[in-house]
């Protein structure tokens, strides 16, 4: 029947995007290529790409010579210190290669180290950032990773910028002064003053360049490695896409960078200078480099004169409102997509907002959820209520049904017939019930990702056992929580909310009326059982926001029927 095809048809289409949506994501177009010119830094931590025009490849070891802290140690540096970020400058190589995030722990404990973003060559898997002047002129030296600055300060901090400079010695002298705001983004001006007697012809570059693969958190649901905007459009490349054949874009405006789950680091160029940019790998040995990088156009200085460029980097947590101020103050293309909002960012983005109104309104994400629950049903409530009083129009036709079923089980046509003239007679609708859960699912995917990408909702406690609730629920009902010392396969992982949720999920289904097909009875008796262990391993803000939800349609169903059992008693009482 056609009751019965669409009822299965919805089933099925709702868990196989529950579980394929985790395992899908969005394949990049890459722009067309343009010819590889971007600049490759000279040292190990660094892929060798293909060369700017003057500055060459070197092979050095890629093993690191010693710990992070001693590498840090060992050298001459400038002091960074913000309300948000800690670390140093390198005055060897003038690389930003030192950044800690003061007010995010790598773990809930209250002990735990801040987290580290950005770490310098010789140490285990560099990570940094580098600007610079590349060029075409051989015979002309600038600044490269051995290059020893010069500092006319010990320590950057939002009121005190930090001016590094070098004499090549040959009539060019290189300026950078290096200042940084309150939160994660440095404002690097590059000024050459020529006293070479002929003009010279640079070009700025940025590079941002990363060694070894990081732990990817997101897995294919949320991107993490390069991406950028590039010539007004989102580029996503990851770190398997890099590593195969890269990317390269020519743009004016736009941002490239590397992304991991919370934290970004990106090359935020004058969004008036054209740019190359370019995404790349390298081997060495065993070890994986990668590079992000942009090459400016050329910069002719004339003899006696002097020029400067002006450009920007972010380095830290990808909170949403810094994220877009930072896109609104400097006017950075579409800076907000370095959030991964995915295919849903019509609903995702103002869900996010909404649900920290509530915060900052309850003091809990958890509360903030219940919230957001309320506020959602209420938004539904004249669909829902549609709904459930079909469905209730099913389970007061339920005898009937089976009366037809028996008086015409060898004529499929007629019994056919006799259904539809019985739904239209009694306003009933079969597909009434899998309606509220159809209308749930792009809503559950926006908050999946809220929950799921948001740093916000990172280490977001609930109360109890909840701690975290962008990760699922730590209990097992299998080890007894805790109880039984065995480490049960990942499919028998099954804590208190999700079995919470299936309990309500099945109650609510028992409000429901039972589907007139025996194949779709037996389907839709499977569901809460399929659900339960299939949100066991979301997080555990989705499993409280789909529980609460289920209460709340339980509550609105009873309250429903119980209405239209007095009307139609007062109606009978009128006959």
């Amino acid at each position: 029947m056609s009751e019965q095809r669409n009822v299965i048809l919805a089933v099925v289409l709702s868990i196989a995007i529950l579980l394929g949506y985790q395992f899908f994501f969005m394949k990049p177009s890459p722009n067309p290529v343009v010819p590889p010119t971007s600049p490759a830094a000279s040292d190990s931590a660094v892929p060798a790409a293909p060369a700017a025009p003057g500055t060459a490849e070197s092979t050095v070891p890629v093993e690191p010579r010693h710990s992070r802290e001693e590498v840090i140690a060992e050298g001459n540096r400038v002091k960074i210190k913000t309300p948000r970020l800690e670390g140093s400058i390198s005055l060897v190589g003038g690389r930003l290669d030192d950044v800690t995030l003061s007010t995010y722990k790598q773990t809930e404990a209250p002990d735990s180290p801040d987290v580290t973003l950005l770490s310098p060559s010789g140490a285990p898997k560099p990570y940094f950032i580098e600007m610079g002047w590349s060029t075409s002129d051989s015979s002309l030296k600038v600044p490269n990773a051995q290059t020893v600055w010069s500092a006319n300060g010990a320590e950057l901090t939002p009121s005190s910028p930090v001016e590094l400079w070098w004499d090549n010695g040959e009539g060019l002298t290189f300026i950078r002064t290096i200042s940084v705001d309150d939160r994660y983004v440095f404002t690097v001006t590059q000024r050459v003053e020529n006293h070479t007697g002929r003009e010279v012809t640079l070009y700025p570059y940025g590079l941002i360049a990363r060694v070894g693969l990081p732990k990817l958190e997101g897995y294919s649901v949320l991107h993490e490695g390069p991406l950028g905007v590039v010539d007004g459009k989102l580029e996503e490349v990851t770190y398997e896409k890099t590593k195969d054949k890269g990317f390269q874009g020519a743009t004016t405006g736009g941002w490239v960078g590397i992304t991991d789950k919370y934290w970004l680091t990106a090359l935020l160029f004058d969004q008036k200078m054209p740019v190359q940019t370019k995404f790349s790998h390298r081997s060495a040995g065993s070890v994986d480099r990668y590079q992000v990088d942009y090459l400016g156009n050329a910069v002719k200085i004339a003899a006696g004169e002097s020029k400067e460029v002006t450009n920007r980097v972010f380095a830290g947590a990808k909170e949403v409102k810094t994220i877009s101020a930072y896109e609104t103050q400097f006017g950075i293309d579409k800076f907000d997509r370095a959030i991964d909002f995915g295919w849903f960012y019509f609903l995702t983005k103002p869900f996010f907002y909404i649900l920290d109104y509530l915060y900052k309104l309850f003091g809990n994400f958890g509360i903030a959820i219940l919230g957001f629950v309320v506020l959602l049903r209420l938004a539904m409530f004249p669909l829902a209520n549609k709904s459930y009083r079909s469905m209730n129009a099913m389970k007061r036709v339920q005898p009937e049904l089976k009366k037809l079923q028996e008086r015409h089980k060898d004529d499929k046509p007629r019994l056919q017939q006799e259904m539809m003239s019985l739904y239209k007679r009694e306003k009933a609708n079969p597909m009434s019930g899998c309606l509220p859960m159809l209308i749930q699912i792009p809503v559950f995917f926006a908050l999946y990702k809220v929950l799921f990408i948001t740093i916000e909702m990172r280490h977001a406690p609930f109360f109890g056992w909840i701690t975290d609730l962008s990760v699922p629920d730590p209990t097992n009902i299998f080890t007894l929580f805790g109880l039984i010392p065995w480490s049960p396969p990942e499919l028998m992982h099954l804590g208190i909310w999700p079995l919470a949720m299936g309990i309500s999920m099945w109650l609510l289904q028992k409000m429901s009326p039972t589907p007139p097909d025996p194949t779709q009875a037996k389907i839709m008796q499977f569901l809460p059982l399929i659900f339960t262990f299939m949100l066991a391993k979301f997080a555990a803000g989705l499993v409280i926001y789909w529980t609460f939800s289920n209460c709340l349609s339980m509550l609105q169903q009873y309250v429903l029927l119980k209405s239209d059992e007095r009307h139609r008693a007062q109606q009978h009482a009128k006959k």
